[in-house]
């Protein structure tokens, strides 16, 4: 069978309207959704048993409630994104500085490059005496303090043996002993560690520094900025 064509585009002709399909993407009750309910409950109550005052009251005053926590909940997560963006903002002024970290594990990234830190003491302390082991335990360097008075004692090991041979890239660990009142102690020590890059992890971490050494602590970690 033949087919006719009158020439004329389809798409020109009056197209049906075609009604929108709720996409149940907004669930929640809004004000005007609220006086619109109270509107048909007064509306279709029984005149013999009319709604009560107080009721009444405590339905409006409920979902005033409800509405304010909804806001405030809002309100507290733009604040929450807000400081967190800060958080991160200030913490990229970190990136490629020192932070002193409570700890004893020092890192050397090239030869010749040194590690410092602080050994804590609340008293005053005899004969200190701070070691340097590589990662296989063997004793590469040891620094002889001295009385130091209480406080944090800061030192700086430059990076050579005993010998003055530049040790290789990697860990090190420090540790210190001494004498109060003539009882031999280990002491607590604090590591300059370089901050290499920032992340911002999860909202219950916080902001995350990476440093040198593949190792990355929290911002909440650092006891000091700058060696």
């Amino acid at each position: 069978m033949d087919t006719v064509n009158n020439g004329l585009n389809s798409s020109l002709y009056w197209q049906p309207e075609t009604p929108e399909v709720a996409d149940d993407s907004n669930q929640k009750l809004s004000q005007e959704d609220f006086f619109s309910l109270l509107t048909e409950q007064l509306a279709n109550q029984d005149p013999t048993a009319p709604v009560d005052n107080d009721q009444m009251v405590a339905q409006m005053t409920s979902f005033t409630m409800a509405d304010g926590i909804d806001q405030l909940n809002t309100q507290f997560g733009d604040f929450a994104s807000s400081m967190t963006s800060n958080q991160a903002l200030q913490a990229s002024s970190l990136i490629g500085q020192d932070v002193l970290l409570q700890g004893d594990i020092g890192y050397i990234s090239e030869e010749g490059q040194s590690i410092s830190g602080v050994v804590i003491s609340e008293e005053t302390i005899q004969n200190l005496e701070i070691t340097i082991e590589n990662e296989t335990g063997e004793i590469v360097r040891t620094i002889n303090a001295g009385t130091q008075a209480a406080g944090n004692i800061e030192f700086n090991w430059d990076g050579t043996d005993a010998n003055g041979n530049s040790m290789p890239v990697g860990n090190y660990v420090v540790s210190a002993q001494g004498k109060i009142s003539g009882e031999s102690v280990q002491m607590p020590t604090a590591i300059n560690r370089h901050v290499d890059s920032v992340s911002l992890a999860a909202s219950s971490q916080g902001i995350i520094l990476n440093l040198d050494g593949d190792v990355s602590v929290t911002l909440d970690d650092v006891i000091q900025i700058g060696g």
